[in-house]
């Protein structure tokens, strides 16, 4: 038990590193806050112009899911990598440093995908670039692709149910972080990928 606390702890301080924050200000751009929706992750600094900085922004956000994973894996085993996931992820998503305030946490999930079991990362891509595909909206396939990879994995027998489980309750806050966005699919105004500046989601 001490070592899942501890995993917890150690995934949740990496994971609250503001990594859009902190590169947009190291390039002169000020406080991704202050403009597009305010968030902190890839999709707002894109709004930047910034290319570079965004999917930098990006790996930063997923890799520091994954570099906790594995540490607290090779230290004490596969549930404290479950324990530093499920901590990454709250830390991204209510980072103390910003008064928990962060991100919705689309790519510190893949992050976690990859680190904890990596054919998942690669299912969850695969879903969103087909979503994308079909109905251009990134929140859509991103929501959609969070929903069906947990599932998928437990039904086809490759995740164990507590893996499974840590999948769908991350999944599920993907969700809560994106309410927003669901409102907006409902209504039908939920902008499409290169269809404008209006407020996105990921």
């Amino acid at each position: 038990m001490p070592s899942l606390l501890v995993a917890t702890l150690f995934g949740y301080l990496l994971g609250s590193i503001p990594f859009g924050l902190v590169i947009c200000r190291l390039a002169g751009l000020g406080d991704i806050r202050a403009i597009g929706s305010g968030n902190i992750g890839a999709t707002n600094v894109l709004r930047t112009g910034r290319k570079g900085l965004a999917l930098a922004t990006f790996l930063g956000d997923a890799l520091k899911g994954t570099v906790a994973i594995l540490i607290a894996r090779h230290f004490a085993g596969e549930g404290a990598a479950m324990a530093a996931a499920v901590g990454a992820f709250l830390g991204h998503v209510f980072p103390v440093w910003l008064r928990f305030k962060g991100g919705k946490g689309v790519a510190t999930y893949i992050g976690c995908l990859l680190g904890l079991w990596w054919p998942a990362a690669f299912a969850f891509g695969a879903v969103w670039l087909a979503m994308a595909f079909v109905f251009r909206i990134s929140s859509l396939a991103a929501l959609t692709a969070s929903a069906v990879v947990p599932v998928g994995l437990w039904l086809g027998g490759w995740a164990s149910g507590t893996l499974a489980l840590v999948l769908v309750a991350l999944a599920l806050l993907v969700w809560i972080r994106h309410e927003p966005n669901l409102r907006r699919l409902v209504a039908g105004t939920e902008p499409k990928i290169g269809g404008g500046k209006k407020k996105d989601a990921a």
